[in-house]
């Protein structure tokens, strides 16, 4: 098969979608991969090392033109969407239930596009979105430290206090693979912390595996409210598998934050689940002000750590992709798991919750693949 590497074009989307030894194990099976040049300098991957296992480098429109096989990091912008196409598989993060546009354009294009976010293992598990919801989870907590210095307009607080002094309140809302990274780093700061959710279970093993220092809550707006107002930090770590988070934070409840306190929102790219996280910022203008309250929107945060980044995605896929280069879209056919990952075949919405957030319909895609 021939697959496609191309350069990232989201502001400072610095990750690829492969490293060179994920293309070493593609050219040595016998299969074609065309990478951009540059694609992967962001990464700290020079041409050389792709060149040097046997990749074709070529400019973006050999890439698109020339593969079977797409695979990237994040989203198609609006200036790639003429190169999608009905015959060409996209695998990559498409968080299309929230970017209706997009959607639109792999409808009309007719794209099989799967997306990383969907793919299920047999632990019911997302194994795709594990690796970079530790990085954002990590991230969000060193990113929210720094919005709390006072020369970032924060209320001038160390996360993890001094001797004698009080550590900073940090509450997590969602105890998932985001929350639970926040929340390890957090506490490891030396702050209080505090994860809210409401799967009882998924509480006892937080509660369990940090020995009670990372505190748990179920969350309910009564709870959730009460804590907010004594928050420095508040992490937004929902997710439901497809679909755009719920606003479980309204603007009011924003409001009654301390100012100089910070909100990272990391569901953003999925809508945000915190209601005045109302646009997405970029790594050159992450922040912006509510009520006196600092907010980070920034949808592809792992592109600020692209070699720890593309790595940990690069191992993560690379099985996935193997079997898309094997089998094509029966490989698809041959794994109800992978599945899952399948959003648009053929011009329809294959997954449901994607259908429903966008108010489009849904079409089996088992009936699609015979």
């Amino acid at each position: 098969m021939k697959i496609g590497i191309p350069k990232e074009i989201k502001n400072n989307e610095n990750r690829v979608s492969m490293t060179p030894a994920g293309v070493y194990t593609l050219t040595k099976a016998g299969h074609t991969v065309y990478v951009e040049k540059g694609a992967g300098l962001g990464s700290g991957f020079e041409d050389r090392e792709y060149a040097e296992v046997n990749a074709v480098l070529c400019e973006a429109e050999e890439v698109f033109a020339n593969a079977d096989l797409i695979v990237k990091v994040k989203e198609y912008l609006s200036e790639e969407y003429h190169y999608l196409r009905e015959d060409q598989m996209v695998f990559t993060y498409l968080h299309i239930a929230n970017n209706a546009d997009f959607a639109n354009a792999l409808l009309q294009s007719k794209t099989t596009a799967i997306a990383y976010e969907t793919i299920r293992d047999a632990s019911g598990s997302l194994p795709l979105l594990t690796p970079m919801s530790e990085v954002a989870g990590r991230m969000a907590v060193q990113i929210g430290a720094t919005m709390l210095q006072k020369n970032n307009h924060g209320r001038g607080l160390l996360l993890g206090g001094v001797p004698g002094v009080f550590p900073a309140e940090v509450v997590i809302i969602g105890g998932g693979t985001v929350g639970l990274n926040a929340a390890k780093i957090a506490c490891g700061l030396g702050a209080i912390v505090t994860v809210f959710d409401i799967n009882a279970n998924r509480m006892s093993y937080i509660d369990d595996i940090s020995g009670g220092t990372i505190h748990t809550a179920y969350n309910n707006e009564y709870n959730l409210r009460r804590a907010l107002k004594s928050a420095d930090l508040v992490i937004g770590a929902v997710l439901i598998p497809g679909a755009k988070a719920p606003k479980l934070v309204t603007a009011d409840m924003v409001q009654t934050m301390k100012k100089g306190s910070a909100i990272v929102d990391v569901a953003v790219d999925q809508g945000g689940c915190i209601e005045t996280i109302d646009r997405v910022t970029t790594h050159d203008d992450p922040y912006y002000e509510v009520y006196g309250v600092s907010h980070y929107a920034v949808a592809n945060m792992p592109g600020a750590v692209p070699r720890t980044s593309t790595t940990a995605l690069s191992n993560a896929t690379l099985p996935y992709i193997i079997k898309l280069a094997e089998h094509g879209v029966d490989a698809l056919n041959n794994d109800p798991l992978f599945l899952s990952g399948l959003n648009t075949h053929q011009g329809h919405i294959t997954y449901q919750k994607v259908a429903d957030a966008l108010g489009m319909d849904y079409v089996d895609p088992t009936s699609l693949l015979k």
